[in-house]
């Protein structure tokens, strides 16, 4: 062997990649489901809205490239929503571990921290100074 070292990436890879667009179709079949509002599809979100509360967590919740929620749809939430998309699509099925892992204080978890923490609703959104 001329000591190669096989080296397997499990984010940013194929693998990861493979396991984001298994939780978009797990999203959006629950999307499918339970929605009773509009559906949507902005800068590649799928948004299902009119989802009964038990259906996610929080204000609402991305799975894979699908965001789920009753109807917290404003352009700043989306805009975390679509950091947490990138973030499926760099760590795959890896992220809800990470996820759990980084806890469920969204002050101390690093991938709301990453999403803005203000665009997500857990901190006052600071007005604009001139």
């Amino acid at each position: 062997m001329s000591g190669r070292v096989l080296r397997v990436r499990l984010t940013d890879s194929p693998i990861s990649r493979a396991g984001y667009w298994y939780a978009t179709l797990v999203g959006f079949t629950w999307g499918f489901l339970w929605s009773t509002g509009p559906v949507e599809v902005k800068d590649g979100l799928i948004i299902f809205t009119g989802m009964p509360k038990w259906t996610f967590g929080r204000g609402g919740s991305c799975v894979g490239g699908c965001y789920l929620t009753d109807r917290n749809t404003g352009v700043h939430v989306l805009g975390h929503e679509a950091v947490h998309k990138e973030q499926w699509q760099r760590y795959g099925m890896l992220f809800p571990f990470l996820y759990l892992i980084a806890g469920r204080n969204p002050l101390k978890n690093r991938f709301e921290i990453e999403a803005g923490l203000e665009a997500g609703g857990y901190l006052p959104r600071r007005r604009a100074t001139r």
